[in-house]
């Protein structure tokens, strides 16, 4: 039995707690999901990082017995940074995607629903809950779409329209039978923007994404970056803004709501040379409570040297030749033998073929070659 007191109740805790929205629906099965999501794998459009399981990711029933209802949470986060620093030569800077600005939100997100699951265990006898964020089984975007957090945009964000797509999406399943809400409309209407711009398709069409493709996903690899992908990640070491920050729903969506996700523009925005050589210490230290840094240091400095690259910083040499030297990770070898070709230089040539003759991983050679044939080109 429905009880409207109870959920009211709830929708005021939950902004008490610092939740910027609060949406209910039912824990039916999600059909029309399951069959994109079928279509997707049959594609080979899925990054890995996701739940195998078509069925754990869209039958609410197969992770919690007795589900009634699932509860979806939405906090806001910045989408400008105040005080931005500016790169310059001999100081260049790469870009942290602003859903790693401020701390985790994995942890932020958390602390909510602990706080709600507690909330509901005080006054709901044998309460039955499962809470997730972002690596549960659940699809988030297709819980806050069915609750009325906002709708799916093309650019498969959720989109509300009180903070654009800037949001962090949670959610609960729970045995409580809470009145549904009904989800929002679509206004996405004729725009393309997003899909236009992708810097490299991956936005295949309205709402469909090649996850392989996506430079949010690529920046987060561990191995050699594709080469058809390395022009186009420019200067960010982690994660993609585009298709949102084209989206004219996110247009004077600021968003400085909570302190704990404003941005230190100097970790948001950090110089890329002092990355080269940072330690796993220095780097969980300096970086560690953000969500952009749970792959660890080494696709961020991968993605420094690609992004020095780009901006032909010829002050990075001596840090590559070094890499090139001392790094036991071919991958970083390799990726800063490339970058060094790609940045040139009158001394590029004989760098690479001296580096060459010592060389003895295959991968790393051809990166070698790679560098050569760029100052060739």
């Amino acid at each position: 039995m429905i009880i409207p007191q109870l959920q009211s109740d709830l929708i005021e805790y939950a902004k008490s707690i610092g939740v910027d929205k609060i949406g209910f629906t039912h824990a039916s099965p999600f059909l029309e999901l399951k069959n994109r999501l079928k279509r997707q794998q049959e594609l080979g459009y899925q990054s890995g990082f996701e739940e195998s399981n078509i069925e754990l990711r869209t039958e609410p029933l197969r992770l919690l017995d007795g589900a009634e209802s699932i509860i979806a949470i939405a906090l806001a986060y910045p989408s400008k940074m105040e005080e931005a620093p500016v790169g310059k030569k001999g100081a260049r800077r790469g870009i942290f995607a602003r859903v790693s600005w401020g701390i985790d939100y994995h942890v932020a997100v958390r602390e909510r629903l602990q706080l709600i699951e507690e909330w509901l265990k005080e006054r709901v006898p044998n309460v039955q809950i499962k809470s997730m964020v972002d690596t549960g089984e659940l699809v988030d975007r297709a819980v806050a779409e069915r609750a009325g957090i906002g709708w799916s945009g093309k650019n498969c964000s959720i989109i509300t329209p009180e903070f654009g797509s800037y949001v962090y999406l949670g959610e609960m399943i729970t045995n409580i039978p809470f009145a549904p809400d009904t989800p929002i409309e679509n206004e996405c209407g004729d725009c393309r923007l997003c899909l236009d711009v992708c810097p490299t398709g991956a936005l295949v069409e309205a709402g469909q994404l090649n996850s392989g493709k996506c430079v949010a996903f690529l920046t987060q690899t561990k191995d050699f970056l594709p080469d058809e992908f390395r022009a186009k990640i420019g200067n960010r070491i982690y994660g993609c803004d585009t298709c949102q920050t084209v989206c004219p729903k996110n247009k004077g969506k600021l968003n400085w709501i909570h302190e704990e996700f404003k941005p230190d523009p100097e970790l948001a925005k950090p110089l890329l040379q002092p990355l080269l050589n940072m330690s796993n210490k220095e780097f969980k230290g300096k970086f560690g409570y953000m969500s952009g840094s749970w792959r660890g240091k080494k696709p961020i400095q991968r993605n420094a040297i690609i992004a020095l690259a780009h901006f032909k910083e010829e002050t990075a040499i001596p840090d590559l030749i070094d890499i090139m030297k001392k790094d036991e990770r071919p991958v970083m070898r390799g990726t800063a033998a490339w970058a060094i070709g790609k940045i040139g230089g009158p001394d590029a040539e004989a760098i690479l073929l001296k580096a060459q003759e010592k060389e003895t991983n295959k991968d790393v050679l051809c990166e070698i070659e790679k560098g050569l044939a760029l100052l060739k080109a």
